[in-house]
């Protein structure tokens, strides 16, 4: 019987981990979890709504906005779980810092590293600095994790041998089946995730179509996510049955850009626009089945969106989920205000278009990608 040692620290992290943390532990597996705390305003009510409370807790102190120093810090801090808990495996996911460093502490140890997640690639310099941490976990790794043929394929041709990849679907999509299963079956209210001021305008404007976005991603701050802001202030300004919720980062750099993008915003339009916090997941998924479409740069989303069929616009110039792309439910638009405007524009006034970014089926999996995780882990 294996030992695990589960190193996550970031809200997509904690929610792709959850249901195979949860299905290793019902198994009889020793599972323990450990938080990085690289999103500690969020990652607390994730871990409980999950009911997987951490074993181990880092306090990362954020002296430095430097990524060299978020690097060295968690390595260190990581390192000494690691050595005191003394698993079989380490268990990352992604493409986070703590997953690079999680998988780089196991590697130090000689501990077997299981990526989940496995592959996905852009080819290119962004997203920064995500793209480089897939590639040098893929290099740490014992057994890779692919959600797709297509991240397989990449890690194929990286030079990974085949019998340690496994393509398994993405558990995100297990994760947000999951959630929306418990909503149906009324076992979870999400209003009661949702602050007081994004239900009354939910309620109010119930019969509207809704636009969510979203936008985080270090490439995006500054002058994209104002240009991002200037669509939504078109798109508010031409449809006037449109109402859009756009839950803001807490990172004080986004929440300026994102209050200078809608500083002139007319206040009828400025009355159909909902800026809040962000959201827990269980709300996030609710909202997400409501909404009409979503803008955002976020791969999460992109993924998310998909179980529930919503169509994407993606807020990026280029991604590592081109399934959904090439699928035909989502669309690159990249941050130019008019090009958001324009695709967005073809959604609400053609209905026909509408249809055909509603995929009948995820690109990312079936909702079963813990199940084969687990299946794999315990036979080889």
């Amino acid at each position: 019987m294996r030992t695990y040692l589960a190193c996550v620290g970031t809200r997509p992290e904690i929610i792709k981990i959850a249901v195979l943390y949860r299905l290793l532990r019902e198994q009889g597996h020793h599972v323990q979890l450990l938080h990085t705390g690289q999103h500690e305003e969020v990652a607390q009510v994730l871990y409980r709504f999950f009911g997987m409370p951490p074993d181990y807790q880092i306090e990362l102190p954020r002296r430095s906005p430097l990524l060299g120093n978020l690097t060295a810090t968690l390595l260190e801090r990581i390192d000494k779980v690691v050595e005191e808990a003394d698993p079989d495996v380490v268990l990352v996911q992604g493409d986070t810092t703590s997953a690079f460093t999680g998988a780089l502490a196991g590697y130090y140890h000689n501990i077997s590293v299981a990526h989940i997640e496995a592959g996905l690639r852009t080819g290119e310099h962004e997203p920064f600095p995500e793209e480089k941490n897939r590639e040098l976990i893929g290099r740490l790794a014992h057994w890779h994790f692919a959600p797709t043929a297509q991240a397989q394929a990449n890690l194929i041709r990286e030079g990974i041998e085949p019998d340690r990849i496994f393509m398994v679907g993405n558990t995100v999509i297990d994760a947000a089946l999951w959630v929306r299963e418990r909503i149906s079956q009324g076992l979870f209210d999400p209003r009661l995730a949702m602050p007081r001021q994004l239900r009354s305008f939910l309620a109010q404007y119930s019969q509207n179509r809704l636009m969510l976005v979203t936008a985080h991603r270090r490439e995006n701050w500054g002058q994209p996510i104002r240009d991002i802001a200037a669509a939504v202030v078109k798109l508010l300004n031409a449809y006037p049955e449109l109402v859009v919720v756009w839950p803001v980062h807490p990172n004080p750099s986004v929440q300026d850009d994102v209050s200078t993008g809608f500083a002139g915003l007319a206040a009828q339009a400025r009355s159909r626009l909902c800026l809040t916090q962000p959201l827990d997941y269980p709300a996030m998924i609710a909202l997400l089945a409501r909404c009409y479409f979503s803008l955002t740069d976020s791969g999460g989303i992109q993924e998310e969106a998909s179980a529930l069929a919503r169509p994407v616009l993606i807020a990026r110039h280029s991604t590592e989920r081109q399934e959904l792309v090439q699928a035909g439910g989502a669309c690159l638009v990249g941050t130019d205000t008019q090009r958001i405007v324009d695709e967005a524009a073809k959604l609400l006034d053609d209905e026909a278009t509408y249809r055909r970014m509603q995929l009948p089926a995820s690109p990312f999996g079936d909702g079963q990608a813990a199940e084969r995780i687990s299946k794999v882990l315990i036979t080889t």
